[in-house]
């Protein structure tokens, strides 16, 4: 049986990621926006969102994870759109 982290929740899965110090303070006025307790609360939300949307972008062969930030550019080279 798989440890979970107290709380009841069943997360038993650890994720670390880095972010630029601009996707830092944008996973934080999101945060701030929605009220959300707590950065990885934030970081649930935005990937429960990204995961529902259809049409996701798919990466293509060649395609680096630095390639997916959160500001800046898309890999094929288009500006995000902001809403």
């Amino acid at each position: 049986m798989a440890e979970t982290n107290g709380n009841g929740n069943g997360r038993e899965e650890r994720l670390q990621i880095m972010l630029s110090p601009e996707e830092l303070t944008a996973l934080d006025d999101f945060r701030f926006k929605g009220r959300m307790p707590s950065r990885a609360a934030a970081v649930r939300e935005l990937l429960k969102r990204g995961l529902a949307v259809e049409g996701a972008l798919s990466a293509g062969f060649g395609v680096k994870s630095s390639d997916f930030g959160v500001v800046g550019k898309t890999p094929s080279g288009r500006p995000r759109s902001h809403r």
